[in-house]
């Protein structure tokens, strides 16, 4: 890369934090797993987490809103991303081409490469 392309980049504004919003359910492990997902996530992407809770109005709203057939209902700066089970890798690829790629990777290469595990 030459001086030209390294100073704009070194210049370019740092997109502002990405908001996501979990609605939530009581003993729904989904749920529980993306609180996981999420606070691993924050420490390599920078990240600001809302949990709204789904019997509250806020999260009532949301869910009829969003059509979310179950919860998790995920929102990512306000726009739907997914309902159940959170994809990880789909949500890290979203986040690294925002940011950039992490500095440690959140997935081992074998579940990149979509190994049994990943």
């Amino acid at each position: 890369m030459d001086g030209s392309a390294a100073n704009e980049l070194a210049h370019r504004p740092t997109p502002p934090p990405t908001l996501v919003t979990v609605v939530e359910s009581l003993a729904c492990h989904f749920c529980d797993e993306a609180h996981t997902v999420l606070t691993s996530l924050a420490e390599d992407f920078p990240i600001r987490v809302d949990f709204v809770d789904a019997r509250s109005q806020a999260g009532r709203a949301l869910m009829t809103r969003h059509r979310a057939a179950m919860s998790p209902l995920v929102l990512v700066d306000g726009v739907f991303f997914s309902n159940g089970r959170l994809p990880r890798r789909k949500l890290t690829r979203n986040l690294a081409q925002r940011y950039g790629a992490p500095a440690s990777p959140t997935i081992t290469p074998s579940a990149a490469a979509g190994g049994p595990h990943g």
